[in-house]
């Protein structure tokens, strides 16, 4: 008997995603305070984010995700001009002149080698596994990427094996958070689901198992796609999920589309990047369709909350991306000519944003 993607667990995990995702949090506060000094900086003179990313000599991306850590962690504070300043509880506690300070404590941990290789990622602003690879055919050296694709850069996503493991990992999550997705996504209008960057495709099948009229094309790399052929027969659903291969940056994509997910794949690009799949999503559309973007989402603020904050430092670590507000997500959709709509929490964290075509 085919498996049913819309039973919930018994049981909430994600306290078991904070935990396993909060050592970011050592390595962030142990790079800020014994690598960058970066609360001294900031007590001798408050500054903007792109300020203080020019003295650090870093990238935006990497800065704003050391920064809304901090932030969330209340190290950090703004004022109305834009720039951040120690709290009363850095400034007592982690700027080197002052009576109580605890940064050598912290500092323990400087050498350790997770906080070793996120200063490397900080300053590199370049993912894990894109340590550069010397081409024995060229002599030159190359970039490698563990969990994304591009064009042209070797990848782990293109090799069975490795994109097995990670899509089946990947996918350890998903399973408990797609019968929330089939619950909060209305699609009772929809009969037609693009699906990009849909991995094992289990948000699909999840939604199509919900509304018998949807039909759903998973689009992704051909090696992921394997695993999502055995997932559509586990769940009995091969005749309702068509599985695209394809690079989803250049490749075209079926149109007429009622709803385009994207689910938990911006947050692993960087803002052009972004920009450029929701374009692509929104230009597939029928008009009245839907972009519908699952995933995490910062405080418009970009202050937290401290769990996402940490998860954004995974992503950037990992990925090519970080975590983003809603009201980064909303300029995106609008962009794309969309109609924002308001989030729709799920589960683990996640939650969904709509965007409408006119």
């Amino acid at each position: 008997m085919p498996k049913s993607a819309l039973t919930a667990p018994a049981v909430d995990p994600t306290p078991l995603f904070e935990h396993f995702r909060g050592s970011y949090g050592t390595e962030l506060l142990t790079a800020a305070v014994a690598h960058f000094d970066l609360l001294g900086r900031l007590a001798e003179r408050p500054q903007t984010l792109a300020e203080l990313a020019g003295e650090l000599g870093l990238a935006v991306r990497p800065a704003s995700v050391l920064v809304t850590a901090l932030r969330a962690m209340r190290l950090l504070e703004v004022d109305s001009a834009g720039r951040l300043a120690p709290t009363a509880i850095a400034g007592e506690y982690l700027v080197r002149e002052r009576e109580y300070y605890v940064g050598d404590y912290v500092g323990l941990a400087a050498e350790a080698p997770g906080v070793v290789g996120m200063v490397e990622r900080l300053r590199t602003n370049r993912p894990y596994g894109a340590a550069a690879k010397t081409d024995a055919d060229e002599g030159q050296s190359t970039d490698g990427t563990a969990f994304i694709y591009r064009e042209g850069t070797p990848s782990a996503m293109e090799h069975e094996a490795a994109a097995r493991r990670l899509t089946l990992a990947l996918a350890g999550r998903a399973k408990n958070v797609a019968p929330a997705v089939a619950a909060k996504l209305s699609t009772s209008d929809a009969t037609t689901l693009l699906d990009l960057g849909g991995g094992t495709g289990i948000y699909s099948i999840a939604l199509v198992q919900a509304n018998p009229r949807l039909k759903a094309v998973v689009f992704d790399r051909p090696e992921v796609l394997k695993v999502a052929a055995e997932m559509a027969a586990e769940y009995g659903v091969t005749d309702r999920v068509t599985l695209a291969p394809g690079d989803m940056f250049v490749d075209p994509l079926p149109r007429d589309c009622d709803v385009v997910l994207l689910s938990n794949i911006l947050h692993d690009w960087d803002v052009p990047e972004c920009e450029a799949l929701v374009g692509r999503a929104a230009a597939a559309l029928r008009p009245g369709g839907r972009v519908v973007i699952h995933d995490v989402f910062l405080n418009d603020a970009l202050d937290g909350p401290l769990p996402i904050a940490l998860y954004s430092a995974a992503l950037f670590t990992l990925t090519e991306g970080r975590a983003y507000s809603a009201a980064e997500y909303r300029v995106m959709l609008a962009k794309a000519g969309l109609r924002p709509g308001e989030v729709v929490p799920t589960a683990i964290h996640c939650g969904l944003l709509e965007g409408r075509k006119a």
